[in-house]
This record gives C-alpha cells, sequence and structure tokens, in this order.
C-alpha cells in the first residue's frame, strides 16, 4: 500500500484535505492527523476490517483498547452505556481539552475496540482538523498515538510518513504538534484513578471531583 500525505493548516484545514481524510475513513482505511495532542491514527470504530487495520499499522496487541475522539457530549452519550455525574463534572471543565475519560461501552461499540474490558476511552478535542473530520463524517473516530506500539508518539507529520509508509494510507501533515499528551481517567470503578498523567493534572481532577 502506499501512504499518501497532504499538507494542511492546523488552524485553517482545507475543506478538499478534510474531505479527502473522511472519504478514507468511510472506506475503511487509516488516516495520520494532528490534534491537541500530538499525532494520530484514526479510523472507523463501527468497522472492524478499519479497527483490525488500525492494530496492524502500530503493531498493536489485540487485547489493548483504542481510544475514540468525539465531537460533543452528546456523541459520547451515544457510545456509552451509562453516564455518571462524574463523566458530566469532568466533560463540562475539561473539554474539548487533552482529558479523555473512560466510561462502560454500549453495545453499539464492537468489543475489540474495548480491548475486550467492555470500556471505551473517549475524548473531546480542540483540534480543528480533528473537529472538522467527526463534523464531516457525524461520527466517533478511533483516536490513538501515530507510532508503532512501544515508540515514541511522532510530533510532525513527515515523521509520521516516515515510520508509518506502508502501513496506514494517509497522512495530515501539519507540521509540529506541540500538544502533550493526554491525561486518562478512569471513573468506571467505585473509587476513580488516573490511568496516565499528561496535561490534566491529577490534582485538579480530584479538586472537580471532590466528594463524588
Amino acid at each position: 500500500m502506499a501512504t499518501d500525505l497532504i499538507e494542511i493548516d492546523s488552524e485553517h484545514p482545507s475543506v478538499m484535505a478534510i474531505e479527502r481524510a473522511a472519504a478514507a475513513v468511510r472506506r475503511g482505511e487509516v488516516v495520520a492527523i494532528p490534534t491537541d495532542a500530538l499525532y494520530t491514527l484514526v479510523a472507523d470504530p463501527l468497522n472492524l476490517h478499519a479497527v483490525g487495520r488500525v492494530f496492524q499499522a502500530k503493531g498493536r496487541e489485540t487485547q489493548r483498547s483504542l481510544p475514540l475522539l468525539v465531537s460533543d457530549v452528546v456523541m459520547a452519550e451515544e457510545l456509552a452505556r451509562e453516564m455518571s455525574t462524574r463523566f458530566y463534572l469532568l466533560a463540562r471543565r475539561f473539554w474539548p481539552g487533552p482529558l479523555t475519560i473512560i466510561a462502560p461501552a454500549s453495545e453499539r461499540v464492537p468489543l475489540r475496540v474495548t480491548g475486550n474490558t467492555g470500556r471505551l476511552a473517549m475524548r473531546q478535542s480542540r483540534s480543528k482538523v480533528a473537529n472538522a473530520l467527526l463534523e464531516r463524517l457525524n461520527q466517533p473516530l478511533i483516536s490513538t498515538s501515530a507510532n508503532l506500539s512501544g515508540q515514541p508518539t511522532c510530533t510532525r507529520g513527515i515523521d509520521v510518513f516516515g515510520i508509518m509508509d506502508g502501513r496506514i494510507d494517509l497522512v495530515l501533515d501539519a507540521g509540529l504538534a506541540t500538544g502533550t499528551g493526554a491525561t486518562t481517567v478512569d471513573i468506571t470503578e467505585p473509587y476513580w484513578r488516573v490511568i496516565r498523567e499528561g496535561a490534566v493534572a491529577e490534582r485538579d481532577i480530584a479538586e472537580v471531583l471532590k466528594g463524588t
């Protein structure tokens, strides 16, 4: 497979580039885009062929889950089996932004996307590229770091192209992505816990969730 590369402006992504990426996602392909938290691979989480291609592209263990990008809380509600007060408190304070929230997945979400756990990681990004693509497709997107599993996440589109050439279908290259990785918090248990700390500090989450 030949990987294509399109240069874009992260603040003003062209309609043509977004439509090209959307068409690729509709075909079950894998696309790399810049977000507010470095570069990410996106694909259709409801297409099992596309899900498999993401695992293959990264060399990722299939028992690991794949986070999703959503356009807003309403889209997140459609993907979750239930929403807790904690979810709404965190989403109101940190979305859009670099916080991934883990909630129970609905039956709509393929079990493979959850790493067979039944739990789903979701985030609403500030990225204009990601949000334009979500709006164009009107559906959630797989959003996992643009790298080979276990290797550092790429900060430049050309680096993604160099590492993932032949593994994915398209790279939207906006140059340097300077964002910090997102924090991930699991709210599915009686006691919430930070799985990975990134741009949002654990103490800030604790302040929001105080008493819940």
